[in-house]
């Protein structure tokens, strides 16, 4: 019971976050633009400096309490999501510290998510702090021997 409080006090916190953001950009764009040069949604990506294999960048839309945001997120490509998967569930692992990291599911952060369209992983402490993460499948109470599907590489700047 405790853990479930924890996920929903998580999800919360990434919510705000998320909501937060976009909302303070917004308010800004009252004012002139102070620079010439067009911002794309490209140039906002926060994964854009991260070498990703299996998994691709994706911007989508989010209507928690009837209030819709952008966000940015970490999903797997089509051709790993096809792939045939049985037997264990799908967790983001951080093998130099043996850290796991956390899915959005819908608006719900989890730790775990059992079908390859769940994997849904969003800017956060945990993208940021390790400089090389993993999707894997299997028991997560036993990481180690866990398929690797995907990683994404944080590279130098």
């Amino acid at each position: 019971m405790a853990s479930r409080i924890a996920f929903r006090a998580l999800a919360a916190i990434v919510a705000t976050t998320a909501l937060t953001a976009p909302f303070a950009q917004g308010a800004s764009a009252t004012t002139p633009p102070a620079r010439t040069t067009a911002v794309t949604a490209a140039d906002e990506n926060p994964f854009r400096w991260m070498d990703l294999d299996g998994l691709r960048a994706e911007y989508r839309f989010m209507c928690p309490a009837g209030h819709c945001v952008g966000y940015w997120s970490l999903v797997l490509t089509d051709e790993v999501a096809r792939r045939s998967y049985r037997g264990g569930e799908f967790f983001a692992y951080a093998p130099a510290t043996g850290e796991f990291g956390f899915f959005l599911d819908t608006d719900i952060a989890t730790r775990t998510v059992r079908h390859p369209r769940q994997v849904r992983l969003v800017d956060s402490d945990f993208t940021r702090s390790h400089p090389r993460f993993e999707i894997r499948y299997g028991d997560s109470a036993q990481p180690k021997k866990a398929r690797v599907v995907a990683m994404a590489t944080t590279w130098m700047r």
